[in-house]
């Protein structure tokens, strides 16, 4: 896309990451914010905002905004940890790429494309040998076509939300 500029945030860039999680998760998680109490909703801000503390610092988490003339049209983050290492990754370490969203007058331009692809390459740059995600039926093509294919036999045990 002509004009897309990419940028990596840091520690003093967390309210603008604060910011632009709360939009991804008031459009992911719509009817669950509207049953929220605004309270939870604030409590749920400072949860991130002590997250992104602790892993930008540590490097366990890599953020990236994508602008076009200065505008904010999208962002995406990826998520670095370790698991117990196996034959299929002998190093342990994973990404879980998140946070991937582009506002709506910017979708279906290459944005998100280009923001994973960055974080893509952060990552494994960064030595991580498996990368996860979770997506919505309609993002299912463009992880396709950035390799990824979908995963079987996995479970999730949720908690019960008590809203």
């Amino acid at each position: 896309m002509s004009g897309l500029i990419l940028k990596q945030l840091n520690e003093s860039d967390i309210e603008r990451l604060l910011s632009l999680r709360m939009e991804v998760l008031a459009h992911v998680f719509a009817a669950a914010k509207e049953r929220m109490a605004p309270e939870r909703w604030a409590a749920l801000r400072e949860e991130n905002r002590a997250y992104y503390a602790a892993a930008l610092r540590a490097g366990e988490h890599i953020a990236v905004v994508a602008e076009i003339g200065g505008e904010t049209v999208g962002c995406g983050g990826v998520c670095l940890y370790r698991e117990m290492p196996s034959p299929d990754n002998e190093n342990g370490l994973c990404a879980y790429l998140m946070n991937v969203y582009t506002r709506r007058p910017y979708r279906r331009r290459g944005v998100a494309e280009a923001v994973c692809r960055r974080l893509i390459g952060e990552a494994k740059a960064a030595g991580a040998k498996k990368i996860y995600l979770e997506t919505s039926a309609g993002a299912k093509e463009l992880y396709r076509s950035l390799g990824f294919s979908e995963m079987k036999d996995y479970f999730i045990l949720e908690e019960e939300n008590n809203d």
